[in-house]
């Protein structure tokens, strides 16, 4: 995260993991280009910031992690949203979601 265009990253990691792997189960590298793809390149998550995050998340009940070949054959911890990471998610989105709009009122008034 050493890229000016990652300083939104600080403290948001956490909920754009959680966002990212939402739909299924995925490895380290392919929630790093998942994300890399959805923001056209804004967001290039290095392995040194994406892998004390995963196993934070893992480590406080939020994601599971279970060993799977990738579609190249080689051997990786898949991740997915376990009960209390779903929960948590739907409240880091509608806290987000406030935030959005009390920023977008704060840009449109100046």
């Amino acid at each position: 995260m050493t890229d000016k265009r990652n300083d939104l990253l600080y403290g948001t990691l956490d909920f754009l993991v959680l966002r990212t792997v939402r739909l299924e189960p995925l490895h380290g590298y392919g929630i790093r280009q998942r994300l890399f793809q959805v923001t056209q390149g804004a967001l290039d998550i290095n392995g040194g910031s994406l892998f004390p995050a995963l196993y934070r998340l893992e480590r406080r009940g939020l994601l599971a992690a279970k060993w799977r070949n990738t579609e190249t054959g080689r051997r990786a911890k898949f991740y997915s949203l376990t009960a209390a990471g779903r929960k948590r998610l739907k409240e880091e989105t509608e806290t987000w979601a406030r935030a959005s709009d009390v920023i977008a009122r704060v840009v449109a008034a100046t």
